[in-house]
Formats: C-alpha cells, structure tokens, sequence
C-alpha cells in the first residue's frame, strides 16, 4: 500500500472516529421561559432589569462550553418573569416535555426559568413528567447583562447535570449556584442572593465542581413515572386557593374561595398548621360541602402532622406534612383531577 493511500485511509479512519466521538455526547433540549436568566439590564450594576429579554438561541450561544457536554437544541416556550407562571404554560410545558422524552435519542431537558415560582413548576413537573430521564430547571438572581451574571455557569451545570447518566431516575431537579436540589424539597430562601435555593429540611441531592456531579442522596418519595397524574388530555386544572393565617386573620379570602366554587383551599396556618379560628370555622363548613381542605404552615421547616390541635379525620381535612403551601396547592390540584377523597388524597401527600 502506498504511502498516499495510506494517508487517505487514515484521514477517513479519524473522520470516522470524530463522528463518532460527536455522535456520542448526550443529546440535551432546552426549553426557555423567561426569567431572569434571560433579563436585561440598563446597566451591569443596577437592581433594574426586563426579565425574559434574552431568547433561547441567545443563552446557548453566551455558554459555548455547553456544547463539549451534549449536542444541544433549544426551544422558546415563552418569555415571561416567573411571577406570571400559570396553569397554562405549565399543562404546555409538562406536555410538550413528555413529548420530547418520548424520543429515544433525547436523553435529558433542561429548562430555563424565572426563580420566583422555579420550585412551582419543578414540583408540578416531578408529578406530572412521565419519564425517568433527567429534567432540570435552572433560572438566575442576576440577568444576563449583569456584572458577574450567575447565569451562564448556572446553565453550564444544568447540562451537565441533564448529561449526566447518575441523575436518571432522581425526579425533576433544580440546579443553582453548583448545586443539584430535589424538585420536592427545593425552595426560595432568599429575595435577591445568589444563594436562595435550598432545601431546609432535608439538603442538597448533590454539589457539582469543574462540571462534575457528586450526589450524596436520592429522594425516597414516589416522583414521576410513579405518579397517576397524567395531564396529556387536560386543558385546565381545577382551582385551589392559598389562606394566610396570623394573629387576628380575616375570614374574608377563606369565604371569597368557598363563594366563588373552589374545589380546594390550603390553609397557610401558624406552627403545626393552626388557624385562626373564623379561619377554622369557615373551611370545615366548606370541607362539609365537598371543598377539599389542606392544612400546611407558613413555618419554613418540619412536618405539619395529621391529628395534633386539630382533628383531621372529624373535619377531612388533609395535613401537607413538610410540603409548604405553594406546593401543597399543586398537589391538591393535581390529586383533585383523579379523587375527592381525603383519604386517598392524605395518602398521597405521604407518598409524593
């Protein structure tokens, strides 16, 4: 053989090689919301910004270093600040999510995010994504044209992360300022610091460093595939209110709810779920007529348990365990498309 033909053999053989080599980076959607992630700012240094400036296209190519983890694709959903998050964007995303997953050649989704109700939707997704394949929701305290903008290597550690083959089968997770929380478990802890995401009872699932995951934990409630709450054939979900609970409260809101033909309210109460007493009143008068009660705490942390003050099994009411009320709302949403039974719905707080 000749050395010109060996050289041509060669060139095809490392060709082949190279194309395989891309080939095998794991294949990682994005899909953008908004958020501050993509905000803009009048300058690098001031608190004033537009959130969900920035499309999709945009993020990917301001974190080039992403595409040496997989071969990424974006997509734009919508562009709205995460105050704006609805029943609507979050049926579309949940869908359009299953869809993807479905694909054999997708192997995870990252999602860009505004940070006010990012553990809303990553807990409505962790009930509603039918698929053990990673999902991860990343969002930033500082938009995208602020001097040392978090989001980019935010973004960077989402891929990584939705890359990773050890985080199959973990439920939806959040990553934030390098580290990977639980969709359940994660919450805002903080109005501006880069360092609000945690999970105060039970702590981070993993820490990443130099794009590398290292998970010390896994969730043990049923997430999921695990779930019955299938949302591919709805358009709406039924409609579940929050009441605040404090010193001297009005029954007002709590009576507004059960006027206006609320399927579910959760009560915000003090301590281990206490409410005010005209509070009290009124939702086991509505729990009576079928509208579904759940009682959580405005306490960060622990447990609001079944049958302390207050009986639980006299007036049906559900007690959310260490789900805070904002995502006890998802799940009584979720729970009241497939039962408007307490007990079946109680079971399900103390499994998902």
């Amino acid at each position: 053989m000749n050395v010109s033909m060996r050289k041509i053999l060669l060139s095809i053989s490392l060709g082949l090689f190279l194309s395989s080599a891309a080939q095998a980076l794991p294949q990682v959607r994005i899909i953008a919301t908004g958020g501050t992630i993509a905000g803009v700012g009048q300058s690098a240094t001031g608190s004033n910004y537009q959130a969900g400036e920035v499309g999709v296209n945009s993020l990917i190519v301001a974190v080039p270093e992403i595409k040496q983890l997989a071969d990424i694709q974006g997509e734009q959903l919508v562009k709205i600040g995460s105050q704006d998050m609805n029943d609507k964007v979050w049926l579309a995303l949940a869908k359009r999510i299953n869809i993807l997953l479905a694909d054999k050649d997708v192997d995870g989704i990252v999602i860009t995010h505004g940070t006010d109700t990012l553990e809303e939707t990553a807990y409505f997704l962790n009930l509603t994504v039918k698929s053990d394949k990673p999902v991860v929701l990343v969002g930033a305290m500082r938009p995208s044209t602020a001097m040392s903008a978090d989001g980019p290597m935010n973004l960077y550690n989402a891929v990584a992360t939705a890359a990773n083959l050890e985080s199959k089968g973990r439920g939806v997770l959040v990553v934030m300022n390098d580290m990977v929380l639980n969709a359940r478990d994660v919450t805002k802890t903080n109005t501006t610091g880069v360092h609000t995401f945690a999970a105060p009872n039970f702590g981070p699932l993993g820490v990443i460093h130099n794009s590398k995951i290292e998970y010390m934990g896994k969730t043990e409630r049923q997430h999921t595939t695990q779930t019955p709450f299938d949302v591919s054939k709805l358009d709406k979900l039924p409609q579940v209110g929050i009441v605040y609970n404090y010193a001297n409260a009005s029954d007002l809101p709590a009576k507004a709810m059960v006027e206006a033909g609320f399927d579910g309210i959760v009560s915000a109460g003090v301590g281990n779920g206490n409410m005010y007493q005209s509070i009290f009143d009124t939702l086991a008068k509505a729990s009576q007529k079928g509208v579904l009660v759940v009682r959580s705490s405005r306490v960060p942390t622990g447990a609001t348990t079944l049958d302390a003050e207050i009986d639980d099994a006299k007036y049906g009411f559900v007690a959310s365990g260490n789900l805070n009320p904002q995502k006890s709302r998802i799940l009584l949403m979720l729970s009241l498309t497939q039962s408007k039974d307490p007990q079946q719905i109680q079971s399900w707080f103390q499994q998902f």
